[in-house]
């Protein structure tokens, strides 16, 4: 089953067309954490899920924090991190839907963290900080991922419809990758 829904906005005189695209239907009946991969791409402002074989599933509008698409350097920062992650835990939240915690910092993120404040790129008192998720808009606030609207501390933000749907697909243990 394939769905295309089309969404487009006006940056300007730039025109953005993007959609949110669905290349077969996808059961969370049958998951577990090895069924489907996530990938990020900040460039592309996009969530997309594969499965285990490697096959396109479907495509998200996703947000960030910072208009900087960099990796994140520390604590407060708003940039959300790159690298490879796992979904560690899931919940209802009171003001985003739903959240998906994934394990920054992780290894790879405190080597990093670690040489860059080693290399002077970052303060030596900052911290690296965490709570980095998965997760919906504010109530009636979809439309902050149609406007391309960074409004995050870091974390990854879609809208509220497809959050549930994300969350009641992805298990715990999902890897997730996040690229810039």
């Amino acid at each position: 089953m394939k769905r295309l829904v089309y969404w487009t906005l006006f940056f300007g005189m730039v025109l953005i067309t993007s959609s949110f695209r669905k290349h077969k239907t996808i059961s969370p009946l049958t998951a577990n954490k090895d069924t489907y991969s996530v990938y990020v791409i900040k460039s592309e402002y996009a969530l997309k899920v594969y499965d285990s074989t490697g096959e396109w599933m479907a495509t998200y509008p996703v947000v960030f924090g910072s208009k900087d698409l960099g990796d994140k350097m520390y604590q407060g920062d708003r940039k959300t991190p790159e690298g490879v992650f796992h979904i560690v835990g899931k919940r209802k939240h009171e003001k985003w839907n739903r959240f998906m915690m994934i394990d920054y910092p992780n290894a790879e993120s405190l080597e990093k963290f670690n040489l860059r404040k080693l290399e002077g790129l970052i303060p030596f008192n900052a911290k690296i900080g965490g709570e980095i998720g998965i997760h919906g808009t504010w109530p009636h606030e979809d439309y902050a991922i149609d406007q391309y609207r960074n409004w995050t501390e870091g974390c990854i933000s879609t809208k509220n419809q497809y959050v549930q749907e994300l969350f009641n697909l992805l298990p715990v243990g999902t890897r997730v990758e996040i690229r810039p």
